[in-house]
């Protein structure tokens, strides 16, 4: 088959980027040809169809999220539905563009159908779908209504149809059982739960000759604790309790380093947390311009990938408080790491009982959770018997061959 990716990012580290980059891997193994288009694009998708408008930065969608979802919300709804139309109308046709031009089969639609980042977006495919009865896959991996910024909104009427919408023609995936029960009891709308994955029967690389500096880059010593926060910095991550736990844990030779942006959803929750921890005395780093998706040389300057920064830390902490699935979970797990991690509700319901050790959180920084990192830090193969029971609870299912499994499932469907 001939399949087209459409999204409002295919760049970077985001979850979403990331989890398209594993389901295209799948399915050109599966013999299907893939395309791509987003308002941007990069790294396995650079050679795609580049719509500008489809990227929720872009200004004119950024007025348009302000109007439904800002602190001033607009006055007239009526009106504010119809220049979400009139946005629509400039993308459909270049979006049946890409459809026709590759004679695309079936198009998998990344969260845009889903999460209203992009209101236009979601507007003009719901129609567009419609329009040609195009076989589509919905990856929903966030619903508006588990976010609080866009649960007050004065369009709720077009949320409620299009975010996500209900055709004959899509097939709805979720990535967690919460939300697909959710889903259903809300919109009435059926989904396959298809978690995130990893590719755990690859090994994961180690030290080499490009990444063997990495700690001297950072400045670390052999006895210095490289700890390592690999996510954004959003409220929802909860980087407080890893400031909190570094503190407790590591003292004056501990540091916290976190790899990705501090700008995603504004800096005012970067700002508090360095204020924290400048108050707890912890060494809190953002190394965000030293990753990227792969590795480069910049003007002579090393641009290390997120795999050198896993190789390299001695802890991993993930104190998220709402996650969808939890990409950087699995990656900690693919690289074998002491991991502390945060009971978030979809950890509880989809990854806990699957029975992986961890050192937990139960939404604060407790006396068993301190102790248990101080007593496993000095313990090397009590980590290594953890990592190695945590690998083999991955591999049978959240590796590629649990995905290939499912999207033969799908797929399946639209016969």
């Amino acid at each position: 088959m001939r399949i087209g990716f459409i999204s409002t990012r295919l760049n970077g580290t985001d979850g979403v980027s990331l989890e398209v980059e594993k389901w295209v891997t799948v399915l050109r193994r599966m013999g299907h040809e893939c395309y791509f288009c987003a308002g941007e694009l990069g790294g396995y998708a650079a050679r795609g169809a580049l719509i500008p408008k489809l990227h929720f930065e872009h200004q004119s969608i950024i007025a348009l999220s302000r109007r439904a979802f800002g602190p001033q919300r607009d006055a007239d709804p009526a009106e504010l539905v119809e220049h979400i139309y009139a946005v629509a109308d400039e993308i459909r046709p270049l979006l049946r563009a890409f459809i026709r031009q590759n004679k695309l089969d079936l198009i998998v639609v990344e969260n845009a159908l889903a999460i209203p980042m992009n209101l236009p977006l979601g507007v003009c495919l719901t129609e567009l779908i419609a329009e040609l009865g195009i076989p589509t896959i919905a990856h929903d991996h966030d619903f508006y209504w588990e976010r609080e910024r866009y649960r007050a909104s004065a369009i709720l009427d077009l949320l409620d149809t299009t975010f996500p919408p209900d055709l004959s023609t899509i097939r709805h995936v979720t990535i967690n059982s919460i939300a697909q029960r959710r889903l259903l009891f809300r919109r009435g709308i059926d989904s396959v739960v298809i978690p995130n994955v990893f590719d755990y029967d690859t090994p994961p690389p180690g030290v080499d000759d490009f990444n063997q500096d990495f700690r001297q880059m950072l400045g670390l010593g052999e006895k210095d604790l490289f700890v390592l926060q690999p996510t954004r910095v959003v409220q929802r991550k909860g980087i407080e309790l890893a400031i909190a736990l570094v503190r407790r844990v590591g003292g004056p030779n501990a540091h916290l380093y976190i790899t990705h942006s501090a700008t995603d959803e504004g800096v005012a929750y970067w700002h508090w947390l360095q204020r924290e921890a400048s108050l707890l005395r912890v060494d809190l780093q953002l190394i965000d311009g030293l990753i990227a998706t792969q590795r480069r040389i910049d003007d002579g300057h090393k641009i290390y990938s997120l795999w050198d920064a896993y190789i390299h830390a001695d802890m991993v902490t993930y104190p998220s408080l709402y996650e969808g699935f939890g990409n950087a979970l699995l990656e900690a797990i693919y690289f074998k790491k002491l991991t502390v991690v945060n009971r978030y509700p979809v950890y509880n319901a989809d990854i806990r009982p699957l029975g992986f050790e961890f050192v937990e959180l139960n939404g604060f920084v407790d006396d068993e959770a301190v102790n248990n990192v101080k007593i496993l830090l000095s313990d090397s193969a009590e980590i290594q018997r953890r990592a190695e029971k945590n690998y083999e609870i991955a591999r049978e299912h959240f590796s590629y061959s649990v995905l290939e499994n499912k999207l033969n499932q799908v797929l399946a469907s639209f016969a």
